[in-house]
């Protein structure tokens, strides 16, 4: 009975799956809402019934893809279905929620960088130069419009500059995806698994949200050899464009949380802080006060003297 109860839900995850995949291909605005369903059928399933069946289920997801959009689709069932079948074991194990995020995070990342040599690997060439070559073509294109604009020679000498620095990026672009797919799914499974009348743990509040005192130290390191300049090219150059910007919202998730967790000890209403939020994405220049904020946090807890104060 039991057996036969599993092959049943199999059964029918294998087709929500299929349906969200045949919509996400060929639907393209609603495709870009149900994209973010597609590790749903594999969580629940893997939640329900062990990493065993979830493994079987990821296996008929391969023969769904190819026969709803053929061999180009396959390499979807791929990448969300074993990001899938990580968080619906690590929901099974009842691990907290920064733990099913981890693991959620490492298995897109590694996922984005198996898609990322499988392009170069058929294309013959660096995704990120052609990109970079795109842009470029672009940019001279619309140069005349920019400089009606007031874009000056130097701003369009430091956009070029820019973009040829794109083709170092590839690293911090593919854990930054990772990263993102990672959040997105964990929230959606969350509340998915709520209704479904599952206990899951959910992520913190953010204004917990806490980093290790060593990323100020790592960050601070970046800093210094980014001031002191990199030969462009080499080894330490690409290192220091992609740890940078990585290293830079670490410090400004710790200042943003740190502004929740703030508001939240002196009782002011929640709005207020998300307002900050978007205040800051709109005046990119204030991301500097922020850093520095999550910079003193990190260095000298400022959340222990907040809760001491109060």
């Amino acid at each position: 009975m039991k057996k036969t109860r599993t092959l049943t839900e199999g059964a029918l995850l294998a087709s929500v799956f299929a349906i969200l995949l045949l919509i996400t291909t060929y639907v393209p605005f609603i495709g870009m809402i149900t994209v973010w369903a597609l590790p749903l059928p594999f969580i629940v399933f893997t939640f329900r019934r062990g990493l065993k069946s979830g493994f079987m289920l990821w296996a008929v997801s391969f023969f769904l893809a190819f026969i709803v959009g053929g061999l180009p689709t396959v390499p979807t069932a791929f990448l969300f279905g074993s990001a899938g079948l990580v968080m619906g074991e690590l929901y099974r194990r009842k691990l907290n929620g920064f733990s099913v995020l981890i693991g959620a995070g490492l298995v897109y990342t590694v996922n984005m960088l198996l898609v990322f040599l499988g392009l170069v690997l058929i294309i013959g060439e660096n995704p990120m130069h052609l990109a970079a070559d795109l842009t470029k073509e672009q940019l001279k294109l619309t140069e005349s419009t920019l400089g009606s604009f007031g874009q000056s020679g130097d701003q369009l000498e430091a956009m070029y500059e820019m973009v040829n620095n794109i083709v170092y990026l590839a690293p911090v672009m593919i854990v930054g995806v990772g990263i993102t797919l990672a959040v997105i799914t964990k929230l959606v499974s969350y509340y998915v698994l709520r209704r479904l009348g599952h206990e899951v743990s959910p992520l913190p509040p953010f204004r917990n949200w806490k980093f290790p005192k060593s990323f100020l130290w790592y960050y601070l390191i970046i800093l210094i050899l980014a001031m002191v300049g990199a030969e462009e090219g080499s080894t330490l150059f690409v290192v220091i464009w992609n740890l940078l910007p990585l290293l830079e919202t670490v410090i400004a998730v710790q200042g943003l949380a740190l502004v929740f967790y703030y508001c939240y000890q002196k009782k002011i209403a929640t709005v207020v802080p998300i307002l900050f939020v978007i205040v800051v994405v709109i005046i990119s220049p204030l991301l500097y006060l922020v850093r520095i904020v999550g910079i003193i946090d990190l260095g000298f807890d400022l959340r222990k003297r907040i809760s001491e104060k109060k």
